[in-house]
């Protein structure tokens, strides 16, 4: 069986109106286990863009 290896992205801005439901963790865990629930995907990593913008890229590594 072939295995793709994913990545997950997960967003929030602080400039939306975000509720519990949209925080990190939550779609942390919604991701992981949709991807759990896939014998053929491989998370490999996450990757969090929590509140930055395209014109500010302050404390971004």
């Amino acid at each position: 069986m072939c295995s793709y290896k994913v990545a997950a992205y997960i967003r929030l801005s602080k400039d939306d109106n975000y509720t519990e439901f949209d925080s990190i963790n939550n779609q942390k865990n919604i991701i992981k286990k949709y991807i759990d629930m896939k014998d053929d995907l491989d998370l490999v990593d996450y990757y969090i863009d929590n509140g930055y913008t395209g014109t500010n890229f302050a404390g971004v590594r």
